[in-house]
């Protein structure tokens, strides 16, 4: 299992090549490592596995230019051939299939809704969870659990989590405070008028309340 810092998932931005007319992934893959994302993430489900595979890989390099890690959304044989950092997979995947294609060295982030999938997330070598704290239209299949529910998960795991769903510069705070590692945004960011600004302006939020916590 990879060890990974909590402090790589601070500002961690997820792409949508759908959510703006002519902005790509590309674009957003950039704006993040401009504007100071600590991780990002590509996703992609409306492209193959041949067109996502060298956007990965370029993705990949613009990442490694910026010292952050990139993960592949769901895709592993994708994350693993582009030499991407790691993968991130659903509450329908099985982390222990995943752990085992992307073998020990890579990053494992793993979406869970409740202390079961806690369990059967660690004993699979995640490396970090994600949680659905607000319902978000990107991905309106995903069951936000609030955050209450995100106080359970953080509270049943010494692994880091990550919020995410409707999480926006206003409201990342209680997504921190509520025990989070760490903010993951794709509206946020991909729908705003400035992109790079809007990853300043959030890396700017989760940076102070850090601080303020670490005092």
């Amino acid at each position: 299992m990879a060890r990974l810092d909590p402090r790589t998932l601070s500002v961690y931005v997820i792409t949508s090549g759908t959510r703006v007319a002519g902005r790509s992934h590309r674009t957003i893959v950039s704006a993040a490592a401009q504007g100071g994302a600590t991780a990002v993430q590509l996703r992609a489900p409306e492209l193959a596995d041949d067109e996502l595979m060298p956007l990965a890989s370029s993705s990949t390099e613009t990442c490694a230019e910026a010292d952050i890690p990139l993960l592949v959304n769901d895709r592993i044989e994708v994350a693993v051939g582009a030499g991407a950092s790691g993968a991130h997979v659903g509450q329908g995947d099985d982390p222990a299939t995943a752990r085992g294609r992307l073998g020990p060295e890579r990053i494992l982030g793993v979406s869970v809704r409740n202390a079961e999938d806690v369990w059967v997330a660690e004993m699979a070598g995640a490396d970090y969870l994600g949680v659905t704290v607000w319902a978000t239209g990107t991905k309106p299949e995903a069951v936000p659990i609030g955050l209450e529910g995100l106080r359970d998960v953080s509270a049943a795991t010494a692994l880091p989590v990550v919020g995410i769903g409707g999480i926006h510069v206003g409201n990342a705070r209680e997504v921190l405070a509520a025990g989070a590692a760490g903010v993951a945004v794709i509206g946020a960011v991909a729908a705003a008028e400035d992109p790079v600004e809007a990853v300043r302006e959030l890396r700017a939020v989760v940076d102070a309340f850090q601080e303020k916590r670490s005092r």
